[in-house]
């Protein structure tokens, strides 16, 4: 905004100057009060000037509608939807998400500083806010092998760029609490100028929240239980209820959710597809269930508007008030939030369901990367050695939670006890994280439990967070055929049967993402959930995603890397795994 739209706005406010749009007789939701009232809009240079009577140059009858403010997703990681920034504003904007706040860490695992400009670059020029938090943890752990390595001095030039934030959600506990220099520079350069920190608090003690809180961590969006929830609000957090592709704790926790603690909340997705954004929506579908367990529309519309606004320091954002930007929602149904337009700045940009306002046709010239640097391997490589073994450590899979189970097996109920082979009966199966980045030609084997693959196998370049290569079959040929196959495509997610190729994707950036339009995406999906159909009848939840989490080593109980089985809850490995 410059000086001269400055005045304008004052004069158009005094009513010395026509408005540019004015809404009549709209019922607007008071996000500061939780209460709702009927009143007129005035907008000038795409800021509300004020209520009441009004002249504008387009004026719109409001009545029996309702009008409130643009959605902030707090927390997301536009790596997950499998597209570029310059698609994934198209599908949030038609659920209301006019603003969202991003943390690049994904790409950022693999191509480091050049990732998250990357990021930034396609962000731009687009109807849409995009905000920043800088990756933290890049790699999450030192217990993995990622493409890149970000340190604080790494970080400090970014704090300069546009829409930036602070540091992002801050994994690794040990560094924090053993005050290691890396760690503690990050932690100081937000402090000292005055940026957020964003939390990640899987598993946490309160005594690990105590550490947390006195480092001015913020934010927590790994709450799984109600408990939890009054455990961060206590020590002055903000609690990010999630609900996305595979992590969905609002059923949970929206049970802890009061007039007496709400504005300490808000919403996020997290990790979404594209798919199931478009198809289910995101933060405007937590609104919706939040109503449906009885909280009033209005708060739940101030958790995912103002409370984010504040928590991220927004100004003149998430509410629809004097002097606020006119990111703002109209409504045919407030009880069911249904939306009937978006408009980002006092512009249009949806109507019945429909954009009409897109990004410029800019062309984009993407960096050609080899994404999988991985030597040709053979069954040897994946032999899981039972010798003069008792138990066997097992991952078990929590459909829908991020949160794994450390479940032992006694060797002797197993088939061979000399060599592990897949039990299908048992669901018994074998999964490896190939490291892809540097050819180190570390690979991590395990078995999981849970995935209910009856034939075939599966493999992704998706692997939470240093992203190698994970994979999951019911027999070694088809494993290690997903993986050569993965190879041709240079990133992707693949299913198998029988060493033929039932679908893939290809991701060719970075193996995370791809350039492709949403609608190529979504067809491309949905062949993968046809194919996962074939190779296990019976699985109920997403499998790729429930995968690529597996090898995330800061949540509990049990994960797997390129180095091996990893116990979260004593932060170390296993040794003498099998």
């Amino acid at each position: 905004m410059n000086k001269k739209d400055f005045i304008s706005q004052i004069k158009a406010s005094s009513k010395n100057e026509i408005c540019d749009l004015v809404i009549n007789n709209i019922t607007i939701v008071d996000v500061f009060q939780n209460s709702s009232f009927v009143d007129n809009v005035a907008i000038k240079n795409g800021i509300i000037v004020g209520f009441g009577n009004y002249k504008g140059i387009v004026e719109i009858d409001g009545t029996g509608k309702f009008i409130c403010p643009g959605l902030i997703d707090a927390h997301a990681h536009i790596e997950s939807s499998l597209v570029t920034p310059k698609e994934y504003y198209k599908a949030a904007l038609l659920h209301g998400i006019t603003s969202i706040v991003i943390d690049p860490h994904e790409i950022a695992n693999v191509l480091g500083d050049k990732g998250i400009r990357l990021i930034m670059d396609l962000a731009k020029d687009t109807p849409f806010d995009y905000y920043f938090m800088l990756p933290s943890c890049v790699p999450a752990t030192s217990f993995e092998t990622s493409g890149a390595i970000l340190e604080s001095s790494d970080l400090v030039p970014l704090y300069n760029e546009t829409n930036v934030l602070g540091l992002a959600e801050v994994m690794n506990f040990p560094a924090v609490i053993n005050c290691s220099n890396n760690m503690i520079n990050k932690l100081w350069d937000a402090k000292s100028n005055k940026f957020i920190i964003d939390g990640h608090c899987a598993g946490f003690t309160n005594d690990m929240l105590n550490v947390y809180a006195t480092a001015n961590v913020l934010t927590d969006h790994e709450c799984c239980s109600a408990e939890e929830v009054t455990h961060r609000l206590r020590r002055g957090m903000y609690v990010h209820i999630r609900e996305g592709s595979v992590a969905k704790n609002l059923n949970e926790l929206i049970k802890s959710v009061s007039l007496s603690n709400s504005r300490r909340i808000c919403f996020c997705t997290d990790d979404k597809h594209i798919d199931d954004l478009i198809k289910n929506g995101s933060i405007d579908s937590s609104i919706r269930m939040a109503i449906s367990y009885g909280l009033s529309p209005e708060t739940a519309i101030q958790m995912c508007t103002l409370n984010t606004s504040e928590c991220y320091s927004l100004k003149y954002k998430g509410a629809i008030a004097p002097g606020y930007i006119a990111d703002f929602l109209i409504l045919d149904d407030l009880s069911n939030f249904k939306i009937n337009s978006v408009y980002k700045k006092g512009s249009l940009v949806v109507k019945n369901s429909k954009l009409v306002a897109t990004a410029s046709n800019k062309i984009y010239k993407f960096p050609k990367l080899n994404n999988i640097n991985i030597n040709k391997f053979t069954e040897k490589d994946l032999e899981i050695n039972l010798h003069e073994k008792t138990k066997l450590n097992v991952i078990g899979i929590n459909p829908n939670k991020l949160e794994s189970t450390h479940i032992t097996i006694n060797i002797n109920t197993l088939k061979n006890t000399k060599l592990f082979q897949c039990d299908i009966d048992l669901d018994l199966l074998k999964i490896a994280v190939i490291e892809r980045h540097r050819n180190t030609g570390n690979i991590g084997l395990g078995i999981i439990k849970g995935l209910n693959l009856k034939y075939g196998a599966i493999a992704t370049t998706v692997a939470h967070d240093s992203h190698n290569l994970i994979t999951c079959g019911t027999s070694d040929e088809d494993i290690i055929f997903a993986v050569e196959e993965l190879k041709k495509l240079n990133g992707g997610i693949i299913v198998v049967k029988d060493k033929k190729v039932l679908a893939s994707i290809q991701l060719e950036i970075a193996g995370l993402i791809t350039s492709r339009k949403s609608q190529e995406v979504v067809d491309d999906l949905e062949k993968l959930h046809l194919a996962i159909k074939e190779v296990a009848p019976d699985i109920n939840f997403n499998p790729f995603l429930t995968l690529s989490f597996l090898s995330l080593p800061v949540i509990p109980d049990l994960k797997i890397t390129d180095k091996g089985l990893f116990d979260v809850r004593k932060f170390e490995f296993i040794e003498n795994a099998y």
